[in-house]
C-alpha cells in the first residue's frame, strides 16, 4: 500500500541476534554486547541499523573476505539510525557483526527502562523491563526495526544474583559469576520473530502459574506480596490460550508463556512473545476490592493481548500501514473469548456502546483516517493507535462474521493462519482465505470499508407496511458528526449489509446496498403494526435515520422491550448523533428519551448515560436548555434508583453491578445536590473512612461516583480525606478512583492544588492526566482552569513528558483543554498549537479541535430548536 515507505537498505538481511545486556539498576545504565548473523546480498562497504540514545564502542564483521573492523561509526539521530563503515568491501554471503555499546535506563516507559515500586518492607527499589512497540527496539539494542525484518533472538542477562530476570523464551541456564553477586541467564533461541515483540524483565517478583489443559505453563508474575492478585489473570490465560489453540487451528507454539505486572507502564498492555507485559490495574485483581468493571476490564485486556500470540506475533502485518491486522483483529477477539469464558457478561450487547460506539465517534470527523492507512515513515504510526485501528477495525471483522457466518470466519482465519505463520502479510491476504473459505467476493466489500475513512448514513426515505411485509426505501451518504455539506467529488459509497430485525426476531436474510439507493422489503411474520430495526444487533458500522412512521413503531418496541439491549442503545446512539447532526429535530430525541423510563438493561443504561451526559455538557452555557436535560435526566435516573437501590442484593449478577455502578455515576452528574444523594453517599463516605476495606458500604464499583458527590458537596476537609487516601491506597486500582474525582472539589483553589500536585512527580508519569481530566470535567471554571495550566506550564509539561509514548501527551491535550464546545475557544487553542508545535500530536489535536467545533454546532442547533422555548420543557 505505502510504495514510498522508508526502509533501511535491503543490501544486508538479519538472520539470527544474540543480545548480552548487563544493566546497573544503581547508575541505570547497562552495557551490550551483539553479534547478529547476517545475509549479505550485495557486497557494500556500509552497514545501516536502527540506534536510538546508544553509544558505541565498536563494531567488526567476519564475512567471507575475512575480518573486518569498522573504521567509522555514524550516528544519525534525526533518523535513528546507525551505520558502520568498512575499509574494505563485505562479500556476498553469510556473516557476523559483532557490536559493542551501551544504553540508558531511561524513566521515559520506552525502550529499556526503569520503574519505581515499593518491597514488602515498603523499601523503595528499582526494577527494568521493555516496551518496544512500535519502534524502540533500537533503543535497547541495535537492530533492523521493521516487522517484516523476523529474525531469531537469542537473549543473555546479566544481572544481581538476588533478583530475578525472564525474556520471551524459557532459561537455557544460569551460571554464577565471579564475585558471587552477579548471574548469567541466557535464554532459548525464539522463534522468528519482529523486533517489537522482544522484551526482558529485571526485578523482585512473586508468581503464580498453571498448566493450560494443551500443556503450556502459565505464570503471572506481580509485586512482591501480591501474588493472590495474579489468580484472577492466570485462569483467563490459561483458558485464553486453549480456546484459541482451536479456534486458530495452531497450537500456541512456545513452551511457556509470562505476564507481568509493571510498576509504570504507557500503554494498557503490550503482547510480546510469551513475555506478555502490562499495567498493574490491567492484570492485578484484588479478590476482595475489585469491582466488576475492573474484572472486566482485567478479562478483556488479557484475552486481547493472548490473541496478538497469532494475531500480530506468529502472523505479522508487513508494514504498520496494516497496522489494523494486529489490533483490529486481537479487539474483536477479546470479545470473542471474554463471551465464551464469561456468557453472562453479554460481551457482545455491550460491544455496541464501547467498542462500536468509539469508532463511530472518531470516524464521523474529517479529521479521521482509513483503517488502512498509508504510512511513509515508521514514526507515523503513533499516531493510528487510536480507535480506528483498534474499535473500527474490530467492528469490520464483526461484520465480515455476520456476512460470512461462524464457519466460513473461521475455516479462513485457520487457513490464513497455517499459510502465513512466522512470516508477514497483507490485507489483501486475509481478504482472499476468506473468499477462499466462504466462494464469497468479500473482499468487495470490505475493501469499501478499510480503504476509505468514514462511514454512511442509511436514510429511510419511504416506507410502507402491509401484507405482513415492510418495503423500505433507503438512500447511503457519507455521515459527519457537524452535518457538514458533502461535496459532489467528495461523495463516498460503501457495500453495506443490511440485517434487520422485528418482534420475531433478526432476519435471516442479509440485503447488500452497493449504490447510493436501494429499496428492500422485510418479512415482518404476518405483523402489520411491528417495527423494523435496520442494522440488526450494531453489526454494521454505520448511522440509521429513520422515517417519522418507523420511528413511532421502534419506539413501542423500546418500551416493550420487544428488541435486543444492543438493538434499544443503537437507535438511542444513532437519534443523538443525526441530532448532533442536524438530520433529526432535538424535539424527537427528548421524547425519544421518555421511552426509556423503565429501562432496567446495564447496556442500554451506558448508552443513555452518554446521551444525557453529552445533553449536559454540550448545553452547560444555556441555562434554559441545560436546566430541561438535567430535570429530564433526574427523572429518569430516578426510576432506576427505585429498581436497583444503593445496596448490593445477593442475586446481583456482574451486570447488575455495572448498572449499580452507572447509576451512581449519573447520580454524581446530574442529583448530586438532592439532599437524599448527599446523605447516601456521605454515610457511606464515613463507613469509608472507618474502614477502607468495607466493601459493603462503599463497593469498588461506586467509590469514584461517592467521591464525587461528597468532593461536590463538601469543603477543605472533604478534598483532604480523599486526596489522602491517594497515600494510603495500596493499589493502583483504588489509587485511581482518587484520580478520577478528586477535581470535583468546588473551589478553585482546590482545583488548582490537583494540577499542580498531580504534575509535581507524586503521581506516576503513566497516571498524572487522569486528575488534570477531573478537574477539567468538573465545571466551566475547571476547563479554564486547566486549559490556562497546560498553556502556562507548557515548556514544563513538555519535558516532563520528554521522548515518552506520544499517547501521554495525547491524553493529556484532551483531559486539559477537550471538553470546550465553542468556535472562539476551538481558535483559541488552534493558535496556541501553531506558535508551539508538537508534530507528532497533529492528528489527535486536529481531531479534539474538530469535536470541538462539532459541538459549538450542536449547541446552536439545539438553541435554535424548539428546545430553546421554556413551553417545550414545561409541555414535557
Amino acid at each position: 500500500m505505502s510504495s514510498d515507505k522508508v526502509l533501511l537498505p535491503a543490501n544486508v538481511e538479519p538472520i539470527r541476534y544474540e543480545v548480552k545486556l548487563s544493566p546497573d539498576l544503581e547508575k541505570f545504565t547497562y552495557d551490550g554486547d551483539e553479534k547478529v548473523e547476517i545475509s549479505i546480498k550485495e557486497a557494500t562497504k556500509t552497514v545501516v541499523m536502527h540506534a536510538k540514545e546508544l553509544s558505541f564502542w565498536s563494531c567488526r564483521c567476519k564475512h567471507a573476505g575475512g575480518e573486518s573492523e569498522a573504521v567509522e561509526i555514524q550516528v544519525n539521530i534525526k533518523e535513528t539510525t546507525v551505520t558502520f563503515v568498512f575499509s574494505e568491501e563485505l562479500k556476498v554471503g553469510d556473516a557476523v557483526l559483532e557490536i559493542v555499546f551501551g544504553g540508558l535506563l531511561n524513566n521515559q516507559m520506552a525502550g529499556f527502562y526503569r520503574s519505581g515500586y515499593d518491597d514488602i518492607h515498603g523499601n523503595r527499589k528499582i526494577m527494568a523491563s521493555t516496551q518496544f512497540e512500535s519502534l524502540d527496539a533500537r533503543r535497547a539494542f541495535p537492530c533492523w526495526d521493521e516487522p517484516a525484518r523476523k529474525c531469531v533472538f537469542g537473549v543473555t542477562l546479566v544481572v544481581p544474583s538476588e533478583l530475578t530476570a525472564f525474556s520471551n523464551m524459557p532459561e537455557l541456564s544460569c551460571n554464577s559469576l565471579p564475585g558471587g553477586k552477579l548471574k548469567e541467564l541466557k535464554f532459548m533461541d525464539s522463534p522468528k520473530m519482529s523486533s517489537y515483540l522482544v522484551a526482558f524483565c529485571v526485578g523482585e517478583f512473586d508468581f503464580v502459574q498453571e498448566m493450560t489443559e494443551h500443556g503450556v505453563l502459565v505464570r503471572v508474575y506481580t509485586p512482591p506480596g501480591k501474588g493472590v492478585h495474579g489468580d484472577f489473570a492466570l485462569k483467563c490465560a490459561c483458558k485464553s490460550l486453549d480456546l484459541y489453540d482451536d479456534f486458530f487451528g495452531v497450537p500456541y507454539p512456545l513452551p511457556k508463556l509470562d505476564m507481568v505486572a509493571i510498576p509504570e507502564f504507557a500503554m494498557g498492555a503490550m503482547e510480546n512473545w510469551g513475555l506478555v507485559t502490562y499495567r498493574e490495574v490491567d492484570v492485578l485483581i484484588d479478590p476482595v476490592k475489585a469491582s466488576s468493571q475492573q474484572r472486566q476490564r482485567v478479562c478483556t485486556v488479557v484475552t486481547h493481548e493472548l490473541a496478538h500470540q497469532w494475531f500480530g506475533n506468529l502472523v505479522t502485518m508487513d508494514w504498520w500501514d496494516d497496522l489494523w491486522l494486529n489490533e483490529g483483529f486481537a479487539s474483536w477477539t477479546e470479545n470473542m473469548a471474554a463471551d465464551a469464558l464469561f456468557p453472562e457478561w453479554k460481551m457482545w450487547e455491550q460491544y455496541s456502546v464501547d467498542h462500536a460506539a468509539a469508532a463511530l465517534r472518531l470516524d464521523a470527523l474529517r479529521s479521521s483516517h482509513p483503517i488502512q492507512v498509508p504510512i511513509k515513515h515508521a514514526e507515523e504510526v503513533e499516531e493510528v493507535f487510536d480507535a480506528i485501528s483498534y474499535c473500527k477495525g474490530s467492528y469490520v471483522v464483526r461484520m465480515a462474521h455476520a456476512v460470512l457466518g461462524r464457519e466460513n470466519f473461521q475455516k479462513g482465519l485457520v487457513a490464513y493462519m497455517k499459510k502465513h505463520q512466522y512470516s508477514n502479510t497483507v490485507t489483501a491476504d486475509l481478504w482472499a482465505a476468506w473468499e477462499e473459505s466462504s466462494g464469497m467476493p468479500i473482499g468487495e466489500m470490505m475493501k469499501s470499508w478499510t480503504e476509505q475513512m468514514g462511514y454512511p448514513v442509511l436514510k429511510v426515505v419511504g416506507s410502507s407496511f402491509s401484507g405482513g411485509k415492510a418495503t423500505i426505501e433507503l438512500e447511503q451518504k457519507w455521515f459527519l458528526s457537524d452535518g457538514s455539506e458533502v461535496k459532489a467529488d467528495e461523495a463516498k459509497l460503501w457495500c453495506v449489509p443490511i440485517l434487520t430485525a422485528t418482534s420475531s426476531g433478526v432476519g435471516d436474510e442479509i440485503h447488500m446496498m452497493r449504490e447510493d439507493k436501494m429499496k428492500i422489503v422485510v418479512d415482518m411474520g404476518g405483523n402489520d403494526g411491528g417495527f423494523v430495526k435496520l442494522n440488526a444487533e450494531q453489526q454494521v458500522p454505520m448511522r440509521v435515520c429513520y422515517d417519522e412512521e418507523m420511528v413511532k413503531r421502534l419506539v413501542v418496541g423500546i418500551k416493550g422491550k420487544l428488541m435486543s439491549a444492543s438493538d434499544r442503545a443503537g437507535v438511542l446512539a444513532d437519534a443523538y448523533a443525526l441530532v448532533k447532526a442536524g438530520m433529526m429535530e432535538p424535539g424527537q430525541l427528548i421524547r425519544l428519551l421518555k421511552a426509556y423510563e423503565e429501562e432496567d438493561d446495564a447496556t442500554v443504561w451506558e448508552a443513555l448515560e452518554g446521551v444525557l451526559g453529552g445533553l449536559n455538557k454540550a448545553t452547560a452555557e444555556n441555562d434554559l436548555i441545560n436546566g430541561g436535560v438535567k430535570k429530564i435526566g433526574r427523572e429518569i435516573i430516578g426510576k432506576l434508583v427505585a429498581k436497583v437501590g444503593w445496596d448490593a442484593r445477593e442475586e446481583d449478577g456482574h451486570l447488575d453491578k455495572l448498572l449499580r455502578g452507572t447509576m451512581v455515576r449519573l447520580l454524581s452528574v446530574f442529583c448530586y445536590d438532592e439532599e437524599g444523594v448527599k446523605k447516601e453517599a456521605e454515610w457511606r463516605f464515613a463507613k469509608f473512612l472507618e474502614d477502607a476495606a468495607d466493601m459493603q458500604a462503599l463497593p469498588s464499583d461506586m467509590r469514584s461516583p461517592v467521591f464525587k458527590i461528597v468532593l461536590k458537596n463538601g469543603g477543605d476537609k472533604a478534598f483532604a480525606d480523599v486526596k489522602g487516601y491517594f497515600d494510603t491506597a495500596t493499589d493502583n486500582a483504588e489509587k485511581k478512583h482518587v484520580l478520577n474525582s478528586i477535581g470535583s472539589a468546588p473551589s478553585l483553589k482546590n482545583k488548582l492544588e490537583v494540577v499542580e500536585w498531580t504534575t509535581s512527580g507524586a503521581v506516576k508519569l503513566q497516571d498524572f492526566f487522569y486528575a488534570i481530566g477531573s478537574v477539567h470535567r468538573s465545571s466551566k471554571e475547571g476547563m479554564e482552569l486547566t486549559w490556562n495550566f497546560y498553556k502556562d506550564n507548557f515548556d514544563r509539561l513538555k519535558d516532563m513528558l520528554g521522548k515518552a509514548s506520544a499517547s501521554l501527551m495525547d491524553a493529556l491535550i484532551v483531559y486539559s483543554c477537550g471538553g470546550f464546545c465553542s468556535n472562539e475557544k476551538a481558535d483559541e487553542i488552534e493558535k496556541f498549537f501553531k506558535e508551539n508545535p508538537l508534530p507528532q500530536n497533529q492528528r489527535k489535536l486536529m481531531q479534539t479541535l474538530e469535536a470541538m467545533r462539532a459541538n459549538a454546532v450542536f449547541l446552536g442547533l439545539l438553541e435554535k430548536s424548539e428546545l430553546g422555548e421554556s413551553s417545550f420543557w414545561r409541555g414535557l
